[in-house]
């Protein structure tokens, strides 16, 4: 939901709750006229049960709203049998709207919406199976994290709201445990070493002094930086000083003493397949993230037969190219990855010159689209370096979205902490898919689309988003962009690690594999780190399935292109065939698959696509 909402802005949010849109009628019925105002309704009524997601957002202090910034998300299991019953409501209203009554655009929108609702329906049976817990993304590292850069001190009530929420973590943890012992009745306990790690973790914040602790240094240092008055810092370092050691550690170290109890308890098995109805629950979450009915054993055999081909391609090149000899192909992709002529000089120089050739890049590709796309986003995108004060634990790259009132381009943020982690042949694929023709031209086209609700402007599939960015990558190569034979090499390296990832999450989750023989296989085929490959096999564990959506959504983007050029012979036209991909925003692959049917046959009929607006 966060994310979700995040990505369609705050302004376009204040605009629902302050403008026309939401006429009184269409916000108390329980059917309102319009399909789009329901659906913009539900999803705002939710988000206002989320206080941490809604001071995340800040749509609501722009209209002087502030009181939920003094509370935390309620994490208790009623909360989650709450959210069930009124997405079991929401889809009884749903089907209320005829279909014969609807725009195509509207028909599609109760589609995708009755897809999330049923999934999220479907899911609720495995509720207790996930690790709130856990070494990445748990509550209990995401509380600090939150106060010290999504929670605003500007003021002296800001001021107050921090301290109201430094009490609150007790009753959150009280709810969090209570849904951790109910999981654990049902037999659902994590792996050892994710309580090995989270008590690592927690240990040491409770055992650092509180003047030290993050939630005490963030709020000293942006009291310093605020309009309160100097003479009243004293008194409110203070009373943070005394809410942390009596409310924030003890709520902490009941999760110790919780996690020392239970460790015992815990095994080395770390896949899914040993919870109750584990496998059920693994093609839930493989259908969930990759929006397909495909089974762990296809999406295993997928993977192999990827690795196999990819790899043999990438030691084609090196060995033509005089790089290695070897049929090894960590041997022989760590020979390229020593070569000094593929790294800029480690200074502030050779920085600023890797964030002007991604400039560059993204430059030529887009004086190069011509007969590839015909609408292109109104939003222009930036290339910035990752700031450094948080740059050593940032990924690689990653794309922020542009603002929804154009005010603020979309941005390419690349990670320069590692000069060897910015290889020159890897340069042009992650520009490729973080910015022109990937995540940029997908997220921005649709935020851009009219007359769609905003659960389609951000719609939250995986498979889609992930799998039109890696498709971009190839279709950049297949453009001409990727040339040179070792920007190839970065091209292929980049997909082959998609598509390990099919065979480690499988092989956890379904066949049984540990953690050990995962890391051996992800270190011997993909060439990365071996620090990388633990993370991400640690990734895969405490969130089954996510990691297979990428290379599925590419392959089906592929499938679907295919199946148009056959059908179309003549009358197939790539532009067109993109335009109609990204007019419509993310969906599941099923849906998607009848989008392009449909295009298809309109295609077929007149000669012409689809319009835009239809």
């Amino acid at each position: 939901m966060k994310r979700l909402l995040k990505w369609t802005g705050a302004v376009s949010l204040s605009a629902v709750v302050l403008a026309s849109g939401f006429a009184a009628h269409e916000w108390y019925a329980e059917k309102p006229v319009y399909l789009n105002n329901f659906l913009n309704r539900e999803l705002l009524k939710e988000a206002l049960t989320e206080p941490q997601n809604l001071t995340s957002l800040g749509f609501l202090e722009t209209v002087g709203i502030d009181g939920h910034n003094a509370k935390l998300n309620d994490l208790s299991p009623e909360r989650r049998d709450e959210q069930h019953q009124r997405m079991i409501a929401g889809r009884e209203v749903l089907l209320q709207y005829d279909d014969a009554a609807l725009t195509e655009q509207e028909r599609l929108s109760k589609a995708i919406a009755l897809y999330l609702l049923d999934q999220q329906i479907d899911g609720y049976r495995f509720r207790f199976h996930d690790y709130p817990v856990n070494q990445l993304f748990g509550v209990q590292n995401w509380f600090p994290s939150f106060m010290d850069s999504q929670h605003q001190v500007t003021d002296l009530t800001s001021v107050e709201h921090y301290l109201a929420r430094l009490g609150a973590v007790e009753l959150q943890f009280q709810q969090l445990l209570k849904g951790l012992q109910q999981r654990e009745q049902r037999g659902v306990l994590p792996p050892r070493f994710v309580v090995d790690r989270v008590l690592d973790e927690m240990s040491g914040f409770v055992n650092t002094p509180a003047k030290d602790n993050i939630l005490y240094t963030s709020l000293a240092k942006r009291l310093a930086e605020s309009e309160v008055a100097t003479s009243q810092h004293e008194e409110l370092l203070a009373a943070t000083e005394v809410a942390i050691q009596s409310q924030v550690y003890p709520a902490y170290q009941g999760l110790i003493d919780y996690f020392t109890a239970v460790r015992p308890n815990t095994s080395s098995d770390d896949g899914v397949w040993k919870l109750p109805d584990g496998d059920d629950y693994y093609r839930y979450q493989l259908r969930r993230q990759t929006t397909t009915e495909l089974s762990p054993e296809a999406i295993h055999a997928m993977g192999l037969s990827e690795v196999a081909r990819i790899q043999r391609q990438i030691l084609d090149i090196l060995q033509q190219q005089g790089v290695s000899d070897s049929d090894d192909f960590v041997i022989a992709i760590d020979a390229l990855a020593q070569r000094s002529d593929q790294y800029y000089p480690d200074t502030a120089q050779g920085r600023e010159q890797i964030l002007q050739d991604y400039r560059d890049i993204i430059t030529e590709i887009e004086d190069n689209l011509a007969g590839v796309f015909g609408r292109t986003p109104q939003a222009g995108v930036e290339v910035r370096r990752i700031p450094e004060f948080k740059e050593k634990t940032a990924p690689g790259a990653y794309y922020m979205h542009p603002s929804i009132d154009g005010s603020r381009p979309g941005r390419f943020f690349a990670n320069l902490y590692d000069i060897k982690a910015t290889p020159k042949y890897g340069m042009r694929t992650l520009a490729y898919h973080e910015a022109v023709p990937g995540h940029h031209f997908q997220i921005a086209l649709a935020m851009e689309a009219e007359g769609i609700p905003f659960l389609r402007k951000a719609s939250p599939f995986t498979a889609f988003t992930e799998g039109w960015a890696l498709y971009a990558e190839y279709l950049a190569w297949e453009m001409g962009m990727q040339d040179q034979p070792f920007d190839n090499v970065g091209r292929l390296q980049a997909e082959l690690f998609r598509a390990v990832r099919l065979v480690v999450d499988t092989g956890l989750h379904a066949k049984r594999w540990t953690r050990e023989q995962a890391i051996d296989y992800m270190a011997a085929n993909t060439g990365i780190a071996m620090s990388d490959v633990v993370s991400e096999i640690e990734r895969y564990i405490v969130n089954p399935g996510q990691a297979t959506a990428y290379k599925v959504g590419m392959m089906k983007i592929l499938e679907l292109r295919e199946k148009a050029k056959q059908q179309l012979g003549e009358q197939f036209n790539l532009a067109d065939f993109h335009d109609e991909m990204l007019r419509n925003g993310a969906m599941p692959m099923a849906l998607l698959e009848g989008s392009v049917e449909r295009y298809i046959a309109a295609r077929a009929s007149t000669g012409l696509p689809i319009a835009s607006g239809e």
